[in-house]
């Protein structure tokens, strides 16, 4: 295989993602393996599940990693890798664990790690790579000798993730009513989480307000906004805002909540607004209920126009992007020097997680980082 396309040391990849329930019967299971130790009632998981029912009970999530998995193989054979593509989720089949044990009995040795979150933070990066360590004990405790994995690194200003997005709020600017289009907000759009999570989000050096998570989502939307500038001629006001937020009221999360801004928004004068879900790789149950009904249906109470815009899903771009990033990491892993393709200010995050980045709530075992007990 010419340099350029090697993957070694790497023989598979694995796309890690959330995972979803996929019928009714699977909203309650699902949303115990997600909560799992913190003791909420089942009455209570049936209500926070309402949101799952309004779709059948079904999350898009699983459907469409389907469809980025068969776009990774078909990407993979054309461009003459020939690496294996994995798919396992942290709380729904396919499990993480059995994908693990799938590629251990195939012999797979070393797996370069896809995650299906773009930025650092705990419930982002952390957490999946905790997942990844409890999975690799679950196979040690069975007897299997587990292969060393290696977490590709967060891709929020990889061209690949960024164009198809830039693309996306073009189009829906181009489909406000034209007398509107011109003065329209954006809305750059990502999952809240508790601020003393963000706080503490990325290396300990990235610590502080809003953290690595915070700074890598205004770098991305101004790059988008900036772009979008460039290539209409017209500035559009623009505010990075939160949704999806859950847990107990008494803990500070990170606001403001995409309803409220929309309503500050429409009583300040702003003529439209385009939704922009930039935290998020696909369109997932928090886009589809969170913004497509719940944010919508609120606008339309205020009488705003507003438009979502696309989520990058299986774009060729960012599939494009995935294997820019494989053989990157395997380039590096060989001692060889790699080009790394980001936009922005930011530049290339790192390949290892250090010590101290992303801290758990509670310290638990986590693979892919300098503080791995695997090898």
């Amino acid at each position: 295989m010419p340099e350029q396309r090697a993957t070694s040391p790497y023989d598979a990849l694995l796309l890690l993602s959330f995972g979803g329930p996929e019928g009714p019967d699977d909203v309650v299971p699902f949303l115990e393996n997600v909560t799992r130790g913190r003791g909420i009632p089942k009455e209570r998981l049936k209500e926070v599940g309402q949101h799952y029912f309004l779709f059948g009970g079904v999350s898009p999530i699983n459907e469409q990693n389907r469809v980025l998995l068969k776009a990774l193989r078909e990407d993979f054979a054309e461009n003459g890798l020939e690496l294996p593509v994995y798919w396992g989720n942290r709380n729904w089949a396919p499990y993480l664990t059995d994908t693990l044990r799938e590629m251990t009995k195939d012999g797979r040795r070393r797996v370069a790690v896809l995650a299906t979150s773009a930025y650092a933070s705990y419930s982002g990066c952390r957490q999946y790579r905790e997942n990844l360590a409890d999975a690799l004990a679950t196979l040690t405790d069975e007897g299997l000798e587990p292969p060393r994995v290696d977490k590709l690194r967060h891709y929020f200003n990889h061209p690949g993730f960024v164009r198809p997005m830039v693309d996306g709020v073009l189009a829906s600017l181009a489909d406000l009513p034209e007398d509107v289009r011109a003065g329209a907000h954006l809305a750059f759009t990502t999952h809240s989480v508790p601020l003393a999570a963000a706080d503490t989000s990325g290396p300990v050096e990235d610590h502080g307000d809003g953290g690595a998570y915070v700074a890598q989502h205004l770098d991305v939307a101004r790059l988008i906004a900036d772009t979008v500038r460039e290539e209409t001629g017209v500035e559009h006001p623009w505010q990075l805002v939160y949704q999806s937020r859950s847990g107990a009221p008494h803990i500070p999360w990170l606001e403001p909540d995409i309803c409220d801004h929309l309503e500050a928004v429409h009583g300040a004068g702003a003529p439209a607004v385009v939704m922009v879900p930039v935290g998020f790789v696909s369109d997932h149950m928090e886009v589809l209920y969170d913004l497509d009904t719940e944010a919508t249906a609120k606008a339309a109470e205020l009488g705003l126009p507003v438009r979502r815009s696309a989520t990058v899903g299986a774009d060729e771009r960012f599939v494009g992007a995935v294997r820019d990033l494989l053989l990157e990491r395997a380039a590096t892993e060989r001692g060889r020097a790699a080009e790394r393709c980001v936009l922005g200010t930011l530049g290339a995050s790192h390949d290892v997680c250090p010590i101290g980045c992303c801290p758990a709530r509670t310290p638990r075992p986590a693979a892919a980082g300098a503080d791995s007990p695997y090898a």
